[in-house]
């Protein structure tokens, strides 16, 4: 294990089609062509701003599946995406923090998944009792310690959409 922090992106999944009649499981609910276009753009900024990971954790619904491999097409080395459990609407921070003490040898990765554990999870990692609002698409980076994290991590940044498309090239 290292000594150096590691960082986690938490990023919420992209714009996903609309709950009803269309989709009556939730879980199957696509990213929207406006979603993909956005998103796409939103990788592209953060591979602007150098941004790597070694993996992906993400959520297995479909939405959040997506998001994940398009970060993963736009980063450096196209990281490996994981499915986790850990990462559903309903799982829990000490789900969240056993499936990253399973990656103890990674020096960073990348978390999709959905709001509002996405928010409530960054706040548990900076010691905060409330949730991170995230946009559809916003990234949050917290350094902590080590996986798992033994105690309040450090937000290194929060950004919108917005911004992160507005970095691209």
């Amino acid at each position: 294990m290292t000594n150096d922090p590691v960082s986690l992106y938490l990023i919420r999944h992209a714009i996903a089609a609309e709950r009803g009649d269309q989709y009556p499981d939730d879980g199957m609910r696509p990213l929207t062509d406006r979603g993909i276009k956005r998103f796409r753009k939103i990788a592209k900024g953060l591979a602007e701003m150098g941004v790597e990971v070694d993996l992906i954790l993400t959520s297995p619904l479909v939405r959040a599946r997506q998001t994940a491999e398009i970060l993963s097409q736009a980063l450096a080395g196209h990281p490996p995406i994981v499915e986790t459990d850990a990462l559903l609407p309903q799982a829990t921070f000490a789900e969240l923090t056993s499936a990253l003490g399973k990656q103890e040898k990674a020096a960073s990765i990348a978390l999709t998944g959905h709001q509002p554990s996405i928010g409530v999870f960054a706040g548990r990692l900076l010691g905060c009792k409330g949730e991170v609002e995230m946009k559809k698409g916003g990234v949050c980076r917290i350094d902590v310690d080590r996986l798992p994290a033994a105690g309040p991590g450090l937000l290194r940044w929060l950004a919108t959409p917005k911004l992160l498309m507005g970095l691209r090239e």
